[in-house]
């Protein structure tokens, strides 16, 4: 079992269990690098040095500081941090349950899985489990990790969940001042069929596995080069050439994905014929004005 990087309790009003988060992500699969002499090829270390004797400082003597003004500084203690032991350092509660469709992904941060921590916990927690699940809401609450109050997002997920840490609205940038100086485009409707046909046919589903880090391939084939003692090239990338003519270009595109642009089928008004061919199946269907007044003596009261 990977190890948990918190555990506490999870509280749906009267009702709590034991509770572990788990990162749900990692990189340490990726290839990191150290920094290194470059004429002794030894491995150089960091020393902190203070800024105006240029002396090395221990690590016992190091300490975190907030600046008031230039120059100026509160010493804050490891202490005093720790003392700041607010309800949600051992407790998610949940605040609120929300449709997860309103939730803006600007807003989601770093996924975790949440599990029950112990036997006697799973009945609760699936309790409150099942219920966002048939409910189909997620639940807002906070919790602190690494000594900072975060806003969670929590959702079913197989027989556990996923909490996802969302960003606080200082931490988002508004779009409106990116997009605000796009202009309002009038666009061909055959151009948009020829796109829609293009994207019709490079559709599929997500499917994560597929994926790969080219870039991370590419650093690995390089080290076994060097390793080995062997040259590694990478031939440069073609730069995409800038679109003159935007027709032109997606026409060529439907033709590269095995389609021609006079194939793409629109679809069609109904025209007189066929409404005409089916105007007797619709009055089958339909109960006549007579027939549907004839039925029963009295009318029938509706029911209360």
């Amino acid at each position: 079992m990977p190890r948990s990087s918190w555990k506490g309790y999870l509280k749906l009003s009267l009702v709590s269990c034991a509770v572990a988060l788990y990162n749900a992500t990692s990189a340490s699969e990726r290839v990191s690098f150290n920094t290194l002499n470059r004429k002794t090829g030894n491995r150089l270390k960091q020393n902190l040095v203070d800024s105006v004797t240029g002396d090395p400082v221990d690590t016992a003597d190091r300490v975190k500081g907030y600046q008031v003004s230039k120059g100026q500084y509160v010493m804050v203690e490891d202490e005093d941090l720790e003392a700041l032991k607010i309800e949600s350092t051992r407790t998610i509660e949940i605040e609120t349950f929300v449709p997860q469709a309103e939730v803006d992904q600007l807003y989601l941060d770093s996924p975790y899985y949440l599990a029950p921590d112990d036997k006697v916990a799973e009945e609760a927690f699936a309790v409150i489990r099942e219920a966002m699940t048939r409910k189909k809401m997620v639940g807002i609450g906070r919790v602190v990790l690494a000594r900072r109050e975060r806003m969670l997002m929590l959702q079913p997920r197989e027989k556990g969940m996923l909490a996802t840490t969302l960003r606080y609205p200082y931490e988002v940038r508004q779009d409106a001042e990116y997009f605000a100086d796009i202009s309002d485009v009038t666009l061909p409707p055959e151009m948009l069929d020829i796109a829609q046909e293009i994207i019709g046919r490079m559709s599929g589903h997500f499917q994560p596995e597929t994926f790969a880090d080219r870039y991370e391939e590419a650093v690995v084939a390089m080290l076994r080069a060097k390793q080995t003692g062997h040259v590694f090239s990478v031939p440069e990338p073609s730069q995409p050439a800038n679109v003159v003519n935007i027709m032109d270009a997606l026409k060529r595109s439907l033709e590269a994905s095995g389609g021609e642009a006079g194939t793409i089928r629109r679809p069609r008004a109904p025209s007189k014929q066929s409404r005409a061919a089916d105007a007797p199946a619709a009055a089958a269907r339909k109960p006549t004005a007579r027939k549907a007044a004839g039925r029963g003596s009295t009318p029938r009261k509706a029911a209360r």
